[in-house]
C-alpha cells in the first residue's frame, strides 16, 4: 500500500496529458521520481504539444498499449476516466504493479509538505495561482499542483501546471466533483464558494464539512458566499466582500477600468491599514480571489502590502479569461467557464469592456447538461444584458455510454423563454458566420467551455476568421 512518496520511485502514469495528471507527474519528476506515462490522445507520428513539454522535463511518454509498463514500474496512476479494460491496467495488474487513483497520489504527496488546499466551486485555479505568486514574491519558494497552467510558468516552455520550490510550503487545488477533497489534511484549508456543479448541494455541503475537519491549522471561509459561511470555524481567519459582516479581512472599492481592476483590502483583525491592490484582469469574481489568496498569505505571515505587490504582476492562468486579442473591432476572450455560475460570471467580467458581450458556450457531458439545465438558463439570463447574446453549439461528448437525452438547444429554447437574446449554431465551426450580423463597432466575442481539449485551436481558428 502506497502511503507516502517515498513508497516508490518508478511511477507510470495512464492519461499523462490530462490536467491533473501531467501537474503530479512534473512534480514528482521535479523531487527526483523516474516518471513516464501514457495517453490515448498520443498517436504515432502526429505533434503533441503535452506529450513534447514533458519530454523536455524528462518524462518518458508512451502510446497507450502497454509497452511502457515494465518490471521496473513500481506504481500505476490512473485517473477517474481510466477503466479496468485498458490494457496498460491489465498488464499492471498482471505485474502484481500497484494501481492507485490519482487523488491517492495527491494526497500522499501533500502530506510530505505543509499544504493549503484551495477547495470550492469556482475559482481554484485563479486563486492556488494568485496565492502561489504571493508566497514566491515573499520568498517562500512554494511549489504548486494546478489545475491550470500558470502564464508565468508556461512562458518558461513548461506545461504551467506544477513547479517545485524549495520551501515548505505547497499550494493545491483540492476538488469536490469526484470527493477527492476528503483525502487530504492540509495546514490550511481554504473554501471559496459552494454552488451546484457535480452534485447536489446537500452532498456538497457534506464533502466540504469533512474538508473542514480534516484541516489542521486555519480553515478559511468566504463569508460573501452564503453557503460558505455556514461551514465557518473563525471569523477571525476568514474573508468577505460585504461591509456588514464579522470577517477579519475585507476588500471594498471595486473598479474596473478595461482590462484592469483595483480594489483595497482590509484586515480589521489588527491595527494594519488597507491596502490598495491593482490587478491586471476582469470582474468582481477576481476581486474574490485576490481578497482569498491575500488572506492566506496573511494568516501564514506575508503581510498584505506584499501581497499587493507580488499581484501587480499577475499574468493569469491558461483560458480564464485569456485575452486573443481585438480585430475589426472585436475583442476575443477565451475562457474555462463550464458551471452555471462560472459562466454567468464571466459573462458580467465582460460587460465593462463593451457595450455589447456576445458569448458562445459549449456545454460538455449530456448528464452534466441535463443535471444543470434549468441553474445554466437562470444564471446565464439574469447575467445578460438587453443588448447581450449567448450562443450554444452542441454538447461536448467525450465517449462512453451516456444517453444523449437533451441538446444544447433545448438551453437555448429555455433562454428564448427568458427574455434572452439566444441562439442555436449546431456545428461550432460555422459559429463565426453565423455571428457576423451580429457584431457592432464595440464588442466583445467571450469563448465559453471546457474539457474538450480541442477549444483552445477553436480559439485560434475563430481569431483567424474574424
Amino acid at each position: 500500500m502506497i502511503t507516502s512518496i517515498n513508497d516508490f520511485k518508478n511511477v507510470f502514469f495512464i492519461g499523462v496529458a490530462g490536467t491533473g495528471m501531467s501537474a503530479i507527474a512534473q512534480y514528482l519528476k521535479g523531487v527526483g521520481k523516474e516518471v513516464s506515462g501514457s495517453d490515448r490522445y498520443f498517436h504515432p507520428n502526429e505533434p503533441n504539444e503535452t506529450k513534447e513539454k514533458l519530454e523536455a522535463e524528462g518524462i518518458l511518454c508512451f502510446l497507450q498499449n502497454g509497452e511502457g509498463i515494465t518490471n521496473e514500474t513500481d506504481l500505476v496512476v490512473v485517473s477517474t476516466a481510466v477503466e479496468d479494460t485498458v490494457e496498460e491496467v491489465i498488464k499492471a495488474k498482471q505485474l502484481n504493479i500497484p494501481i492507485i487513483k490519482r487523488a491517492e497520489l495527491l494526497a500522499a504527496i501533500a502530506r510530505s509538505k505543509k499544504t493549503i488546499a484551495v477547495g470550492g466551486t469556482s475559482g481554484k485555479s485563479t486563486t492556488s495561482a494568485m496565492l502561489f505568486d504571493i508566497l514566491q514574491h515573499a520568498g517562500l519558494q512554494p511549489s504548486i499542483i494546478s489545475g491550470a497552467g500558470l502564464t508565468s510558468i508556461i512562458k518558461e516552455g513548461k506545461i504551467g501546471n506544477a513547479k517545485v520550490g524549495s520551501g515548505d510550503w505547497l499550494v493545491i487545488e483540492a476538488d469536490e466533483s469526484d470527493g477527492s477533497i476528503v483525502n487530504y489534511t492540509p495546514e490550511v484549508g481554504l473554501l471559496l464558494n459552494i454552488d451546484k456543479d457535480h452534485k447536489e448541494i446537500d452532498v456538497l455541503m457534506d464533502v466540504f464539512d469533512q474538508f473542514k475537519k480534516n484541516t489542521t491549522q486555519f480553515f478559511v471561509v468566504n463569508q460573501s458566499h452564503a453557503l460558505a459561511k455556514k461551514l465557518s470555524a473563525n471569523p477571525a481567519h476568514n474573508f468577505s466582500v460585504d461591509a456588514d459582516d464579522d470577517a477579519a479581512f475585507h476588500a471594498s472599492n471595486f473598479n474596473q477600468e478595461g482590462f484592469t481592476i483595483s480594489f483595497d483590502i482590509t484586515n480589521s483583525g489588527t491595527s494594519i491599514h488597507h491596502s490598495p491592490f491593482t490587478i491586471h484582469s476582469v470582474g468582481r469574481h477576481n476581486m474574490e480571489n485576490a481578497l482569498a489568496a491575500a488572506t492566506v498569505a496573511n494568516l501564514i505571515g506575508v503581510p498584505l502590502s506584499t501581497a499587493a505587490e507580488a499581484l501587480k504582476t499577475y499574468e493569469g492562468i491558461y483560458r480564464r479569461h485569456q485575452i486573443i486579442g481585438q480585430k475589426n473591432n472585436v475583442w476575443l476572450i477565451d475562457d474555462y467557464a463550464h458551471n452555471p455560475a462560472k459562466c454567468a460570471a464571466s459573462i458580467e467580467a465582460c460587460q465593462p469592456l463593451a457595450k455589447k458581450v456576445i458569448a458562445w458556450f459549449q456545454p460538455h457531458g449530456y448528464g452534466p447538461t441535463k443535471f444543470l439545465r434549468t441553474d445554466f438558463v437562470e444564471e446565464i439570463s439574469k447575467a445578460l444584458r438587453p443588448q447581450d447574446e449567448i450562443w450554444m453549439s452542441e454538447i461536448f461528448y467525450a465517449g462512453g455510454t451516456a444517453v444523449k437525452d437533451i441538446s444544447s438547444n433545448d438551453l437555448i429554447t429555455d433562454l428564448k423563454a427568458k427574455g434572452a437574446n439566444a441562439f442555436f449554431v449546431e456545428n461550432r465551426n460555422d459559429l463565426v458566420e453565423a455571428l457576423q450580423p451580429h457584431f457592432t463597432e464595440d464588442c466583445v466575442l467571450l469563448l465559453m467551455g471546457a474539457r474538450d481539449p480541442s477549444l483552445e485551436q477553436f480559439a485560434k481558428q475563430v481569431w483567424e476568421k474574424l
